[in-house]
């Protein structure tokens, strides 16, 4: 069983030069996702939220992650739009203590949001309003996130170069390649 820092920086480095940008951010990357990648052992589910610029994210992400040729048991990833189609008409507090109330009765094991898009969206205040969520945040860095510009140029290539080390990541944690 490998340590997951190493193993992460030997994963970023088998992909190339356009995943060498996250060889000096691996630092940031690794603790952060061991922690959910754990949740995600424990049972719990994930729910993914974009912003609308990046819905075209989700559903690669969700297409994905549960693709047939994995050669591992299909995991908990759901689109919380799919889940809850009026998702995008929340918009009072009560509303998404509503919506997190159904999540908990509908995942007894536990949920985790997982939030890809802009600090500033609306659908961004729900899932920093749960304190085990996992952000891929854009323009501000927050507590269980990790930082990317939304005026970056490479932005669109680097969302899939994470989804791959995501991807890679969550297989090594399932079959026990790496210690968390």
């Amino acid at each position: 069983m490998s340590d997951f820092i190493k193993w992460t920086l030997e994963a970023i480095r088998d992909e190339g030069s356009l995943m060498s940008w996250m060889e000096e951010r691996r630092t940031e990357w690794t603790p952060l996702l061991a922690s959910k990648l754990k949740f995600l052992l424990e049972g719990r589910a994930f729910i993914l939220i974009t912003d609308s610029e990046r819905f075209w994210f989700e559903k690669y992400f969700l297409k994905n992650i549960n693709k047939p040729t994995n050669s591992r048991p299909i995991l908990p990833f759901f689109s919380l739009r799919a889940l809850y189609p009026s998702f995008d008409s929340i918009s009072s507090k009560e509303e998404i203590s509503l919506l997190q109330d159904m999540l908990s009765l509908a995942f007894p094991n536990g949920y985790v949001f997982f939030y890809v898009g802009k600090s500033n969206d609306k659908s961004a205040q729900i899932a920093k309003g749960k304190d085990d969520s996992y952000m891929w945040l854009f323009d501000e860095q927050a507590q269980n996130s990790f930082y990317l510009s939304s005026s970056d140029e490479l932005l669109d290539i680097k969302l899939l170069s994470l989804y791959k080390l995501f991807d890679k990541s969550v297989d090594a944690a399932l079959f026990a390649k790496v210690m968390l």
